[in-house]
C-alpha cells in the first residue's frame, strides 16, 4: 500500500509538472518536481522499512532456534 501512495505522488507530480510546462506556470512546474521527489523519497524510505523488518524477522527466527536448543 505504501508503494502505491509513493507512486501516486510521483505520477501526480509528473502531471503537475507537465501542466506547468504547458501553461507556462513555473510555480506549478516546480511543485510537480517537489511532489515527484517526495514520492521517490517515500519509496526509498518504504524499501528501507521493509528491509529492516525482514532483518528483524530473521533475527527473531535465529534467536528462537537458539533458545530451543
Amino acid at each position: 500500500m505504501r508503494h502505491l501512495k509513493a507512486k501516486s505522488d510521483e505520477l501526480a507530480g509528473k502531471a503537475k509538472e507537465a501542466a506547468g510546462k504547458v501553461t507556462g506556470d513555473e510555480r506549478l512546474e516546480d511543485e510537480g518536481k517537489v511532489d515527484q521527489a517526495q514520492g521517490q523519497a517515500k519509496e526509498v524510505v518504504g524499501d528501507a522499512k521493509d528491509k529492516v523488518g525482514d532483518a528483524v524477522e530473521k533475527m527473531k527466527k535465529i534467536f528462537s532456534k537458539s533458545n530451543r536448543q
